[in-house]
């Protein structure tokens, strides 16, 4: 018997896909790496001294999920005023040593991920002059979907890392905020759910580096950072369960941290990222409350 809860995905899934990508208005290169760049969207309305929103897109960190299918997202955000840094990183892995199949790559690389995530938010004010010279960047929000949401709370939360990390930073980042989406945000539980077919650990190195690396990339081991953040979740996602989001906001509340959780009903995991859904609307709004 057809599991509604999968067609359901799959219909929602379709249409957030269904829209033709949007070309940037300008791209730079934050490194010497192909997929080491940025993708910057004008605020379609033409005003200056924009909020900048940086987006991480989703895919489970996995190659074949690139951030061509979040642009429609990217051109939303413009359209509704804000300047935008759409950022590319490096995914998966080579396919002689990635160690997955055809089928289920293995997700992200450690530590080239992380590397270009640190290395794209630490250029983007520079590299936000020259394309984008009319966004403010004292305004900016981070925001991701999916995977991107995991890295749009770690890039939020360096700060928080040990100073033996090479990416640690001294100081809470500029920022005014982070809205992550449907986020892989606890890595013990998304791990333990089986989310994306076993990503986290992936994105780690394999399971047996999943302790050891764990307290570098997981966020719900980083707080708290003291940055305002809300999540945004879909009551009905079967790709990263509410459960996930519920067991980030609960380890801020131990941490003595407020996250904002947002849960909307009957959505899933792509609405919130399909330009055509209410979903995204609600999105754009709790952009616009941290950027104003």
């Amino acid at each position: 018997m057809p599991d509604p809860s999968a067609e359901r995905d799959a219909v929602e899934a379709e249409s957030a896909f269904s829209h033709p990508a949007v070309a940037p208005d300008a791209t730079a290169a934050y490194g010497e790496h192909p997929d080491q760049v940025i993708d910057f969207y004008a605020p379609r309305d033409g005003r200056d001294r924009a909020p900048l929103v940086v987006v991480l897109h989703g895919g489970a960190w996995r190659a074949r999920y690139d951030r061509q299918h979040i642009s429609p997202f990217a051109d939303f955000l413009a359209r509704r005023g804000f300047a935008v840094a759409s950022v590319e990183y490096r995914r998966g892995s080579e396919p002689a040593t990635q160690g997955g199949t055809d089928h289920d790559p293995a997700a992200g690389r450690w530590p080239e991920t992380f590397d270009d995530v640190a290395a794209a938010m630490d250029l983007l004010p520079g590299l936000v002059r020259e394309a984008l010279p009319g966004a403010d960047t004292r305004r900016i929000v981070v925001t991701g979907h999916s995977a991107g949401g995991h890295l749009a709370l770690w890039a939020s939360a360096r700060h928080v890392l040990t100073p033996d990390s090479p990416w640690h930073l001294p100081a809470a980042p500029a920022l005014r905020g982070v809205v992550a989406l449907a986020p892989i945000a606890d890595f013990v539980v998304a791990d333990g759910l089986g989310v994306c077919a076993g990503a986290t650990a992936q994105l780690l190195g394999g399971k047996e580096h999943f302790d050891e690396r764990r307290p570098y990339a997981d966020p719900a081991a980083l707080l708290p950072t003291g940055i305002a953040t809300v999540v945004v979740q879909g009551r009905t996602d079967i790709v990263v369960p509410q459960a996930v989001a519920e067991a980030y906001t609960e380890a801020a509340a131990k941490a003595g941290e407020t996250v904002g959780l947002t849960l909307l009903e009957d959505v899933g995991h792509f609405p919130l990222i399909d330009p055509a859904a209410d979903a995204c609307a609600v999105v754009a709004e709790e952009i616009e409350q941290l950027a104003y």
